[in-house]
This record gives C-alpha cells, structure tokens and sequence, in this order.
C-alpha cells in the first residue's frame, strides 16, 4: 500500500510539470507549497522566491525520478504487510483460556482448524471461569470462551487497563446434565427436588458434587439460576473437573453430580460413551410442560425445554486482525456450527433444524 506522504508528492510533480505550459507565478508557489509540505520544508522557505533556474527542465527531471524512488520505498504490497504481523487469521501462534467445562468441545474446534490451516498454533488452557475473566486483563491472552457476556464494570475495567472493546457473541447452547449412580432408583427430579436436593433438604441422603465448590461456571449458575443467590448445602462436594464428578459418582451411589452436558451428551464420542456406561443421566421436570421430563438431549436444549441451559461465548479482545479473531469467526461460522452441533449443543449462530418424528408402537 502506498504510504500516505506519497499522495502529497503527486500533486506537487502534477503542478510543476503544468506550469511548463502556464507560464503563471501562483501555480509556480502552489506547487511548491504542497511539494515542499510533503517533504516536511517550512512555509518560509517555500514563499521565498525562486530563480527561474531551480524550475529548469533538469530540475524537473530529477525531482521525477525522485519522486519514483520515495514513492517506490513508501509502496508495500498486503502480502508484505501482513507478513509483518506477529500472527494473521490463519498464520502465527496464540495462547486461548477456556471455561474446563467445555473441553471436549473445544478439543475438536481446535484440532479441525489447526488442520485446515497448518501454520496456525492454538494452545489452549482449560481453567475455572473465574481464571478465565483474570486471564482478560491479561495481554498475552486475547480470547476467552466462557458462559456469560463480560458485565459493564468488566468492560469498563478492561477499557481502562488495556485500552481496548472487548467483542464477545453467543456461539452455543450448553446445559448442565444431572448423573447419578447408576444403581441408583432415581432418575427423575421435579426442579423443586433439585433445590432441595442443593440446600440439603431432600427426602432421602444425596450429596451434591461439582467440579469445584467456587469458581466454576457449574457453581455459578446453580447458586444464581437455581438457588436464587443462596449458597449449596455445606455437605455438597467438589471433584477437581468434570471428568472428576463422573468417576466420583460412578464410585458412590449416595451422590448426585452436576455436569456440563458435553462430558457425557454425546453417544459418537468414544469418551463420552465410556462415562456414560458408569454413570446414568437423570430426567428433569420440563421448562414448558408440568409434569412432563425430559434429558439434556440437543433437542431439548435448543427449545429450551431442558431447565438448565446456558450460553457458550467467546470474548475476543484483539486489536488487530490476528489468529484470535480468525478462530473467533471459525467458531461462529458454518464449519464451527457444524462441529459444535456434531457435539450435541445447540449451535447459535446457524439455525438447528427439528423435524417431529411419529414412532409406531
């Protein structure tokens, strides 16, 4: 691209070589104004005079080829430009934070892209969501997928010390999947039960077991979705993940896990398929139909009849075109959505079609 100071000097030559034919002394200075502007020259010296001399023909001839060569230094092709950039959409290496609840989701978003673009490296590190936010005010990370928008004290917060607006965009529907043991003789909760079960009022001995007891998005939203701002039973558990509430339930039938549902959702996942012949998922009590229960099936959480449902977001906090948005817009475009629907959430950017399906019997 040519340099901005390029385009003064055209003028100037344009100018010049015109006052060949019009013998006028206002285009002479005229010229010389917006020549020597752009050559960073003083008004003063521009408005004295000048001998006939300095506008020979000579004159002239050099201050083209001149020109030539400053405009030719100051040309750079796109190609030479973005080559520059420490990383490109597709090119360069860049380190994401990652609400750990969704890692095997993401597992597969990254390797597709990395294998479509083999100059792209995505190092990924899988934390709390609360270490996910900490990581935003950090340079060195410039994407975040989390399961909420930042609030407005975070962007103003972030506007402050890192001088930049945050993006962010709904990519997927989530929900948290109930398991339990799978000798255990429940598997249907009313959403009443499931909070008393929470505060430690249920009927019958079931502790609750998270993947952390703060801190995590599966801690947060059942203390503000489900109890309303109050705080789980002090009996309730925490495994150190997700992998970690499964192999725990599946160890103890006096247990009750909470689990984000792309651990155990998806029955074309060899590892899914392994926890799901540990542990069993439970039905709950629909959001749009009393007395009817229904599973975390993709289905159901995309209508949003499943009670426990939660966004999947990226926030991107890049200043420049980089890896980072190029992952972004992967995520949120057509191969993205495809994959994410593949895992059995709700893809939100791509339209999820559901077709009624009439069984005999």
């Amino acid at each position: 691209m040519v340099q901005v100071f390029s385009f003064c000097f055209a003028p100037g030559l344009c100018w010049i070589l015109i006052n060949d034919i019009h013998q006028t002394n206002w285009i002479n200075y005229l010229a010389l104004l917006v020549y020597y502007t752009a050559a960073g020259v003083g008004i003063g010296a521009i408005y004295t005079p000048v001998s006939p001399q300095l506008l020979s023909v000579k004159y002239k001839i050099t201050t083209c080829v001149f020109l030539l060569l400053v405009v030719g230094i100051g040309c750079t092709t796109y190609e030479e430009q973005r080559d520059r950039l420490p990383d490109t959409p597709n090119r360069g290496q860049i380190r994401i934070s990652v609400d750990e609840t969704f890692k095997p989701l993401m597992d597969e978003l990254v390797q597709v892209y990395q294998s479509n673009h083999p100059q792209a490296k995505i190092e990924v590190d899988y934390k709390t969501e609360a270490d996910c936010l900490r990581d935003a005010l950090s340079d060195s990370v410039r994407l975040l997928f989390i399961t909420r928008r930042l609030s407005i004290e975070e962007k103003a917060l972030l506007a402050d010390s890192l001088r930049l607006n945050a993006r962010s965009l709904v990519v997927a529907r989530d929900a948290i999947a109930v398991i339990v043991h799978p000798n255990s003789p429940d598997t249907i909760f009313s959403m009443e039960e499931i909070k008393a079960i929470l505060t430690g009022n249920y009927k019958k001995k079931l502790i609750p077991v998270f993947d952390g007891i703060k801190a995590t998005s599966t801690v947060r939203f059942i203390v503000d979705s489900i109890l309303k701002g109050n705080s789980p039973t002090p009996d309730a558990m925490a495994a150190r993940n997700s992998e970690g509430v499964v192999d725990y339930v599946a160890a103890h039938q006096e247990v009750i896990g909470f689990v984000g549902v792309g651990w155990v959702g998806n029955p074309e996942d060899s590892l899914q398929m392994s926890f799901l012949k540990k542990v069993k998922v439970a039905h709950l009590e629909s959001a749009d139909k009393k007395g009817a229960y229904v599973k975390a099936y993709q289905a159901n959480i995309y209508a949003k009849r499943y009670p426990m449902v939660r966004d999947l977001v990226y926030i991107l906090k890049e200043k420049h075109r980089g890896l980072a948005t190029g992952f972004a817009h992967f995520v949120s475009g057509e191969l993205g959505q495809l994959i994410i629907r593949r895992a059995y959430l709700a893809p939100a950017q791509k339209r999820l079609g559901i077709r009624p399906v009439k069984l005999n019997g």
